[in-house]
């Protein structure tokens, strides 16, 4: 065993003891003890980094790595240090002691994504023990406020330190290279593309008055109303190329045909997250209205979380405006562009080589990711990102459950998996 596979269960461990749940405010406890154990583990082995705050405690860690002499353009790695928040009286275990349960790492972040943090610290500390620079330049980032948008993180290293980033063309991050089963057959996912954000606000005006009386204008019906429009709507079906790629694999592997939502139920449960790249999406996730019982408010707002494909960001608020109809305003209060990327080239050859280096029997194809990563940010500076987290996993975890899920964990052997692969990509990149 390497010695990146005997210390990155620890480094997990380590990582997800420390809290660093991100409720979007700034008031939970920030990255800063997280960087500085990131800053320490690379200074351990020699490598100097540095941390920046885009303000007190919301702490990213960068540090230059590899041949910085080479001509080629360098590659950024990337994980992020913020976890969600995790309701404790939900979990079976404490989110945050990183216990291990049946051969799982547990903890908030055991799969978003202190797995890969862990993984990459573990593989780049055995390689400068060993003198196995790579040859280009590597730049490492581990940033703040990934789960928020980033705006505290990576779009903030890009709007204030873009110093730091220049020669980089390409980058490797999260919710990518994990495994699945079609057709008893194991495929490997790689995250060639993102689907946009576009969290949207939805407000409905209405007559206030007393509860006891006859109201034909109230602002809570009109929002419900919305509400079922906005739940009830079947988005069509509108694959990308990363997606037709997938439907092609999938086809292959199973030997039958169907429509494109048939052929991603060979997913299982993980066509939750899989299927959604198919087409755009919008979800009600809260509700705000009225300040008394027997009280009509005279406004009602409601936030729609909305997931554009590429392509279709720039037209996408006011489709959702046509869904719910006249009555009730929409407005976007944060979007993020989606974001698709060429299934070809060297660094896809990379990962695809080095999966198969370490199992040979298996497939490998693109997808399209639900939801949003740091790459968002890269993307303004022209890298080319794709999501590469290599986990070999059994084949009735429902994996994608676990991302912001209770009892979130990844498998200890999955998590060696990743070391070894990482190390080869490293040779390739």
């Amino acid at each position: 065993m390497t010695a990146a596979e005997n210390e990155v269960v620890d480094l997990c461990r380590d990582l997800i003891r420390i809290d660093t749940s991100n409720f979007g405010d700034s008031s939970g406890p920030g990255e800063r003890v997280a960087a500085e154990y990131v800053a320490a583990s690379l200074a351990e082995v020699g490598i100097e980094s540095t941390i920046l705050e885009s303000e007190t405690g919301r702490a990213s860690v960068l540090a230059r790595w590899g041949n910085q002499d080479s001509p080629r353009p360098g590659l950024v790695i990337h994980g992020h240090l913020d976890v969600v928040p995790a309701q404790a009286a939900d979990w079976s275990v404490d989110p945050f002691a990183a216990e291990i349960v049946d051969d799982y790492v547990v903890g908030r972040g055991a799969v978003d994504m202190k797995d890969f943090d862990a993984i990459l610290l573990a593989v780049v500390r055995e390689r400068q023990r060993a003198g196995r620079i790579p040859d280009r330049p590597i730049l490492l980032v581990f940033t703040a406020d990934e789960e928020a948008g980033g705006q505290l993180g990576a779009h903030w290293l890009v709007a204030e330190h873009r110093e730091w980033f220049e020669g980089c063309t390409e980058a490797i991050g999260e919710v990518g290279g994990f495994s699945t089963e079609v057709g008893g057959k194991r495929l490997y996912l790689l995250e060639s593309g993102e689907k946009g954000i576009a969290w949207l606000r939805l407000t409905a005006s209405g007559t206030a008055g007393h509860g006891s009386m006859r109201n034909h204008d109230n602002a809570i019906t009109h929002l419900a109303r919305a509400l079922v429009r906005i739940g009830e709507h079947e988005w069509p079906v509108e694959p990308g190329p990363s997606m037709l790629l997938l439907l092609e694999k999938v086809r292959e592997l199973t030997g039958l045909e169907g429509t494109p939502d048939e052929l991603l139920e060979h997913f299982g449960p993980a066509v939750r997250m899989i299927g959604s790249g198919l087409r755009n999406s919008t979800n009600a996730t809260m509700a705000q209205a009225g300040y008394k019982h027997n009280v009509v408010p005279g406004e009602a707002v409601a936030y729609v979380d909305g997931r554009p494909l590429p392509g279709h960001h720039e037209t996408f608020v006011s489709r959702v405006q046509d869904i719910v109809g006249d009555g009730v305003r929409v407005e976007p209060y944060h979007e993020d562009i989606p974001l698709e990327y060429g299934f070809e080239g060297d660094l896809v050859d990379a990962m695809t080589v080095s999966l198969l280096k370490h199992d040979p029997e298996a497939h490998v194809a693109p997808f399209l990711m639900s939801g949003g990563t740091d790459a968002k940010a890269w993307h303004k500076l022209g890298m080319t990102s794709y999501g590469f987290t290599p986990l070999r996993l059994p084949g009735d975890l429902d994996f994608t459950a676990l991302f912001h899920g209770v009892d979130e964990r990844v498998p200890i052997d999955a998590l060696q998996f990743g070391t070894r692969v990482f190390d080869e990509f490293l040779d390739l990149a």
